[in-house]
């Protein structure tokens, strides 16, 4: 079966990261396209590359809140430096700023606002078509021929946000396999002070 390598950030092909600017905080998931496997390539090292890159600018307070697919931006160019990965991944970047939610959202990992166990707003997925989300791509030097879409084309969204909101964020591996009333069941036990918010994060990703 699939090798499932446990390092901080990084679960199979999917990455993340979690982290903070005085009192902004932004989070971010990646999903490695699984497709490079086929060429010996680890899916996993450019996205964990990418949240990573993206992690030193917040640690660094060098982006705009406002803007998360610059943040996106600026990570995929740095991850093209030397050592470079080779590979392809979706990416999903939130950053609460001032009581508002900033987005941007590339291919089909995605996010989910509740607030008092309703669905306040989705990110919507973007594919090119069926198993082909858009994706950033660093090919193999001189090789043509791959699927590579930009981080400003991103999906980007901004909402307002209050105290007591769930944003959940996750891959596809999430939103692919659960419905959104089993995501909501879930939650329940948040509002109810029934589980903290790891045990509940435990429990969606197993039934996922």
């Amino acid at each position: 079966g699939p090798s499932t390598v446990l390092d901080k950030g990084v679960f199979g092909d999917d990455a993340w990261f979690i982290s903070r600017f005085k009192n902004t905080f932004v989070v971010g998931v990646a999903d490695g396209v699984g497709g490079w496997r086929k060429y010996g390539i680890d899916p996993s090292a450019f996205s964990r590359r990418l949240m990573r890159e993206c992690e030193k600018r917040v640690q660094g307070g060098e982006f705009d809140p406002k803007k998360p697919e610059s943040l996106l931006d600026f990570a995929f160019r740095a991850s093209a430096e030397s050592p470079r990965p080779v590979g392809s991944s979706t990416a999903c970047v939130l950053v609460v700023h001032q009581e508002k939610l900033y987005s941007a959202n590339l291919g089909d990992s995605g996010f989910m606002v509740v607030r008092n166990g309703k669905i306040i707003s989705k990110s919507r997925e973007q594919v090119h078509y069926f198993n082909a989300p858009f994706q950033l791509t660093l090919p193999p030097e001189g090789y043509q021929g791959f699927i590579g879409d930009r981080a400003d084309m991103a999906d980007k969204d901004e909402m307002d946000v209050k105290k007591g909101d769930i944003i959940l964020l996750a891959t596809d591996g999430v939103w692919d396999n659960l419905s959104e009333q089993q995501v909501l069941d879930q939650l329940k036990a948040l509002d109810e002070r029934k589980s903290n918010v790891q045990e509940v994060c435990n429990a969606l990703a197993l039934t996922a």
